[in-house]
């Protein structure tokens, strides 16, 4: 018997079993005995059984495909996130349509657009830094087709969404330079209108005001990029700005940093410690110091919004938003350990 045509009732007539029996235990019905569950995986293994989707597609009018915005696929962060999806994606039987807005408002619209006519079942979405009218993701959800957030959500439009600690995470990495004894920490931040940086500089802010310590705006950069850290580092050391640490809102702006400290001869972490965020654990220990960054469970995240999305998608019943929001971790590591 060729793979290709195993169906439910090949493997119901080799277990003795009604093929709704089959059907239930390979989408793990509690009604089914665990005994009898076990053996319908392993058959279906063996066979190498595959669901029919178009027949699927047929009888419930799904298509069995999400689509995923990501605003760049290139970040370790949302790359991880995109194997969270994918992997409870695929267990579900979905398949996945990914599109990159590339941190753009009409590139994400034309994503948009794409996947409402490929008639995906829902959409997960980083939405981009250049958004702030949502004007287009209200109208696909109009049309019946369910949009989960990840990462980022904005307080204007009510979405489920599924994001990380990001107050809690900033204000351990601002508490932790403090305690190294850091007392002017600049914060490169990114776009405020991004609930995910405000939230960050909420916690950066909390944690300086915990220790009594002043809030210098001065110190508060807009600078969410590589170039852009480089560039303001560099403008600060030649303005003469009084600082001894450094907190991004990036790995990736940490490393820009840090790359001017280091052209301008200054020691990390003796002269100047450094934090990053999002834990990009290749990036973080290959640069010399190794970076301190708070860690980002971005396959946690994505696994956690596809449920989330799947959950819509197969109850259809209309509720109040859901949020989500995962803890961080300080990962510490020689950037930012004075001894």
């Amino acid at each position: 018997m060729s793979s290709d045509r195993i169906t439910l009732k090949d493997i119901a007539k080799k277990l003795g079993v009604s093929p709704s029996t089959v059907s239930r235990a390979l989408k793990g019905n509690p009604e089914i005995g665990e005994d009898t569950v076990k053996s319908v995986l392993k058959l279906a293994e063996e066979l190498n059984y595959r669901p029919n989707t178009l027949a699927m597609s047929l009888r419930s009018k799904k298509t069995y495909t999400i689509g995923v915005i990501v605003p760049e696929i290139v970040h370790y962060f949302f790359s991880s996130v995109i194997s969270g999806i994918e992997f409870v994606a695929y267990d579900s039987n979905y398949q996945v349509i990914l599109c990159q807005s590339n941190e753009l408002y009409r590139q994400e619209v034309m994503n948009l657009k794409t996947l409402e006519q490929s008639q995906v079942d829902g959409v997960l979405m980083s939405f981009a830094k250049e958004t702030r009218d949502f004007g287009h993701i209200e109208e696909v959800r109009s049309k019946g087709i369910p949009v989960v957030f990840y990462d980022r959500s904005f307080a204007g439009i009510n979405i489920d969404s599924v994001l990380v600690d990001d107050i809690g995470g900033a204000y351990e990495a601002t508490d932790h330079l403090i305690k190294m004894g850091c007392r002017k920490i600049v914060h490169f931040n990114g776009p405020l209108h991004l609930e995910i940086h405000a939230a960050r500089r909420n916690g950066y802010v909390d944690a300086l005001k915990y220790h009594n310590l002043p809030i210098i705006e001065e110190l508060i950069i807009e600078a969410d990029s590589f170039k852009r850290a480089y560039k303001f580092t560099l403008r600060m050391l030649e303005e003469g700005v009084d600082f001894d640490a450094i907190f991004a809102v990036n790995d990736l702006t940490a490393v820009g940093a840090m790359k001017a400290l280091k052209s301008k001869g200054l020691r990390i972490p003796q002269d100047v410690a450094v934090v990053g965020f999002g834990n990009d654990s290749t990036l973080s220990e290959m640069v010399d110091p190794s970076l301190s960054s708070v860690m980002q469970p971005g396959f946690d995240m994505g696994k956690e919004a596809t449920n989330l999305l799947l959950n819509k998608i197969n109850e259809k019943i209309h509720q109040e938003p859901v949020q989500i929001r995962l803890k961080t971790k300080l990962k510490v590591r020689k950037s930012s350990q004075r001894l």
